[in-house]
């Protein structure tokens, strides 16, 4: 059956027509049986007459089998993607308006693969020119694409494509390869000094063709930060004079009525006067040694610190979850400065808004390393405040001076370490202070 139904189209019609020739030649016999010897000589010539109509049978549909080749021909070329053929038919008939529709159809498919070949070519260009580093990784942990950015940032301009993410991770920059380790988004800082260059790290997961993969974004925040800064301090000269005019313009009109009340001999109400003099003065105090704390940060005196003693004394001034054990060989820091940089650290995990267990501190060695984790299941950071959050003088609290991440930063760096910010996977925030052993 299957045969039968893969027989071409001439073939089915050169059978039909033999199938009529033969009933002819038997209605000729029969006939001849009816009426005698006269209808007895008819069939041959009935037979010689069904040749000449046969032939002109397959003449005259010579011309719709080549059009239904042609047919076939031009749809296996739309299927490889090929619109550039049509066919001409001059008739004006079934077969014209079945041409016309396939030539329409070619018609819509070329004009459609030229769109998307015009989106394609504006897709690649502003991917490939945009200065964000784009890395597509297979799951395997092949780089299966990466745009003009990624190759400068990772292979000095070569070409990337096919190699293991491990193996370019592995001359890449310290602070990116723990930045990866920890999962999730994260910033990170290369370099030293006036030539430190900011990054974010941002990854996501994916499926393509059935598979995941994983897109890793590494976006340039110097300028930005640096932008960021001088608009940051603005705002600090502007929460300064406040905080200045606050204070001093109370406490001259309060000495302007104290030498009233003393000239009119009323010397009882002076202490009112002499209290809020003082509790401005003190308010004043505090706010300006708090500037001046991050501002004047003095030089980390070291020495060595046993860790169980540390944890124990940072423990008693605020709550938290010690993850795993601390490293019995002692640190060596300030622990003024290091305790003032947690309890900044703790404080702020405390008002990320998860529970108060979930507040975690870790300690580990790494290699020539220590790294202290703080750890919150909060709300975590957008892009725009992970990236802006050690920025002095930043935040997003309504009553908060923006130092306490800034502080924490500096004091990190005083110590020759760094710090990091990432979201966690799950919700929440890891802080991430990485310390030399030799400090």
């Amino acid at each position: 059956m299957a045969g039968r139904l893969r027989r071409s189209l001439a073939a089915r019609l050169s059978l039909l027509l033999a199938v009529v020739a033969a009933l002819a030649a038997l209605a000729g016999a029969w006939f001849s049986q009816l009426f005698g010897e006269v209808w007895a000589a008819l069939p041959p010539t009935l037979l010689l007459l069904a040749l000449p109509i046969l032939l002109l049978a397959r003449r005259f549909l010579r011309g719709p089998l080549s059009l239904f080749r042609a047919l076939s021909g031009t749809v296996e070329s739309y299927r490889d993607g090929d619109y550039s053929f049509g066919i001409a038919w001059d008739s004006d008939d079934e077969l014209g308006r079945l041409v016309q529709a396939h030539n329409a159809l070619g018609d819509a498919l070329r004009e459609q693969r030229q769109g998307l070949v015009q989106r394609e070519l504006l897709l690649d260009t502003m991917v490939q020119n945009t200065p964000v580093a784009m890395l597509l990784v297979a799951p395997g942990g092949a780089v299966v694409f990466a745009n003009l950015a990624a190759r400068r940032l990772l292979g000095e301009g070569r070409r990337l494509e096919g190699q293991a993410l491990d193996a370019l991770l592995a001359g890449a920059p310290e602070a990116l390869r723990e930045t990866m380790a920890r999962g999730g988004d994260g910033l990170f800082a290369v370099g030293e000094g006036d030539a430190e260059e900011t990054y974010h790290l941002a990854r996501r997961r994916f499926r393509l063709n059935g598979r995941d993969h994983e897109l890793i974004l590494l976006r340039h925040l110097t300028h930005e930060l640096r932008r960021q800064e001088v608009a940051v301090w603005k705002k600090v000269l502007r929460v300064i004079s406040h905080e200045l005019n606050n204070s001093l313009a109370p406490v001259a009109s309060l000495a302007h009525s104290g030498a009233e009340l003393v000239r009119r001999g009323q010397i009882a109400r002076l202490e009112t006067v002499f209290a809020t003099i003082e509790e401005r003065a003190r308010h004043l105090e505090s706010f300006i040694r708090g500037y001046a704390r991050f501002a004047k940060l003095p030089s980390p005196r070291l020495e060595a610190v046993p860790w169980e003693r540390f944890l124990a004394r940072l423990h008693s001034q605020v709550e938290f979850v010690l993850e795993g054990e601390a490293p019995e060989s002692p640190g060596r820091f300030d622990p003024a400065q290091l305790e003032q940089c947690l309890l900044n650290l703790l404080k702020n995990a405390h008002e990320a808004g998860g529970p108060a267990p979930e507040v975690r501190l870790r300690v580990r060695r790494q290699g020539e390393w220590v790294r202290i984790e703080v750890l919150d299941r909060g709300s975590g950071m957008n892009e725009a405040v992970l990236a802006n959050a050690l920025v002095p003088f930043y935040s997003t609290k309504r009553s908060g001076t923006g130092l306490g991440l800034a502080l924490a930063r500096e004091i990190a760096e005083a110590h020759g370490g760094r710090i990091a910010l990432a979201n966690r996977e799950g919700g929440g925030l890891c802080v991430s202070i990485s310390l030399p052993l030799a400090a």
